[in-house]
């Protein structure tokens, strides 16, 4: 889909059978899971390559007891009756036919699904050059696969023989997920894997020109030149433009949905922007579109980045984190451990960098939490999202953003053991709120506002079981203040080319 094309297949009329949600439900791999295991490839040393399965749903048998009447297309077999066999492309079930089918192919190879990710499959393993021990990853997203091994050639072999893998897709990752997957050169030699969006980026600002040409050129257009993806000073909260019609309004809906998709492979830049503009789906107004048709404009001028997935260890001054004695304020806190860690493999670092807008809607006066998660030095998660109560005061708009931002890094932590990557250190906090940061991080710290007492004792309680340590950062160098404000000028353009590669300068990778 990455391309926009589209294919005409003779499928099944699934839509008039009745099936159970046991038979019909089917998962895939989270994009969290695909950026972590890009980054342990990276740390590991090990290659990867994908493949594409052949006509996939039909290979596997089908789960409904399913008959049709023959067409005239069948000849002399016309009007009998045929039991259906495969999971045909349109049943409601097919989808998880092929997951149950493929299931089996990974066990069968020795694979095992991880707990906290049933789409990644696991095997234990050594690299024979260097006896080094680590576990191998198989992730599926439907039909499209990724092998992460010392030698990933032996593994798409042994796939092949349960399924047929379509030949040209075979060999290193090209397009995954309608990103541009690659390895990449630092110029010291070490590399890394990086995905770039700008291919769908592209087609997706041209389909958007070709429609507003083709049907909305006498309202709106793209403006010739966009540096930031909002206009100066824009507020969409205060928008009292006349409201769209149900055509335009519809085309908003798709317009938000695509750069919701941006966000998620990679566009990181507009994820605040464009969250501010999917609160009003519901009632868009011309306002709204102009502001979306500018972002488009600004991905039509910014449409080449990279997010670069380095496993480098970070440069933290753990001397800024301050350890202290809890025993009396939180007696026997401790983190709670899965007892089927499967470690394997070297250990890594995790940061957490928060920030909220207090009472950034002026409208609701609801504040913005915003965060970015890194593992390593590779951005695994991020989040930009109006807070779901109003704060009266940034202290506790503060706390709520630190705690969401924790109870994620919680998960994240859970699923990095399970995938068997040791996490032996706690998560690094940055927040820019001196108040929260002491009240986080001294246990001799008194709370003031009761109100904010759940998200106050939640956070210190991950201090004081040794979960996480907190310290402050400037908010110039915050990276979560892109997440919660629409900045503009030299600041943004700081806080972007820290997190995407490409935009402004090659941040010291060697030319492909």
């Amino acid at each position: 889909m990455e391309d926009f094309r589209r294919k005409a297949r003779l499928v099944a009329g699934g839509h008039t059978t009745e099936a159970p949600p046991t038979l019909t439900y089917a998962s895939v791999v989270s994009r969290e899971t695909v950026r972590i295991a890009l980054t342990m490839a990276a740390l590991h040393g090990l290659p990867i390559m994908a493949a594409d399965v052949m006509n996939a749903y039909v290979t596997a048998p089908n789960k409904e007891k399913i008959w049709t009447t023959l067409g005239p297309e069948f000849g002399s077999d016309c009007g009998k009756k045929a039991i259906i066999v495969r999971a045909l492309y349109g049943l409601k079930s097919a989808g998880a036919a092929f997951r149950s089918h493929l299931g089996e192919c990974m066990r069968n190879l020795g694979y095992k699904p991880c707990l906290a990710d049933p789409d990644l499959w696991m095997k234990p393993e050594y690299d024979p050059s260097d006896s080094f021990k680590y576990w191998s990853y198989i992730l599926c997203y439907v039909d499209d696969i990724l092998v992460i091994h010392h030698q990933p050639e032996d593994v798409i072999k042994m796939i092949d023989k349960y399924f047929p893998l379509k030949p040209g897709s075979v060999g290193k990752p090209d397009m995954y997920l309608g990103t541009k997957l690659r390895e990449i050169t630092f110029t010291n030699g070490e590399k890394a894997w990086a995905m770039s969006p700008s291919k769908y980026v592209q087609e997706s600002v041209s389909n958007c020109v070709k429609h507003v040409k083709a049907n909305m050129s006498d309202m709106f257009n793209l403006p010739k030149k966009a540096i930031n993806p909002f206009p100066t000073d824009y507020e969409p909260m205060e928008d009292g433009t006349p409201e769209l019609d149900a055509e335009h309004a519809s085309y908003y809906q798709q317009l938000i949905g695509i750069m919701r998709w941006m966000v998620e492979i990679g566009r990181i830049d507009i994820d605040t922007q464009v969250s501010m503009l999917a609160s009003h789906v519901a009632l868009p107004r011309q306002g709204h579109m102009s502001a979306a048709l500018h972002i488009m404009a600004y991905l039509r001028d910014h449409h080449n980045s990279r997010m670069v997935f380095d496993a480098h260890e970070p440069e933290i001054v753990k001397s800024d984190f301050k350890k202290y004695d809890w025993q009396e304020f939180y007696r026997d806190a401790k983190e709670a451990l899965p007892p089927n860690m499967p470690a394997r493999g070297r250990a890594v670092d995790l940061r957490l960098y928060v920030d909220s807008d207090h009472a950034g809607d002026k409208v609701t006066r609801r504040s913005r939490t915003g965060y970015i998660i890194y593992l390593n030095s590779a951005p695994i998660q991020w989040l930009s999202k109006k807070q779901s109560t109003v704060e009266t005061s940034v202290f506790g708009a503060e706390f709520v953003a630190m705690k969401h931002g924790i109870e994620t890094v919680r998960g994240i932590r859970y699923k990095l053991r399970m995938m068997g990557i040791e996490v032996d250190n706690p998560t690094y906090v940055y927040g820019d709120n001196m108040s929260v940061v002491t009240n986080s991080s001294k246990p001799e710290s008194q709370l003031k506002k009761k109100c904010n007492s759940i998200y106050y004792h939640a956070v210190r309680e991950s201090v004081a079981m040794g979960e996480s340590l907190v310290s402050h950062i400037s908010t110039d160098k915050n990276p979560a203040d892109l997440m919660t404000k629409t900045l503009v000028g030299v600041k943004r353009r700081f806080l972007v080319s820290k997190l995407l590669y490409d935009i402004y300068d090659d941040h010291g990778i060697a030319k492909q």
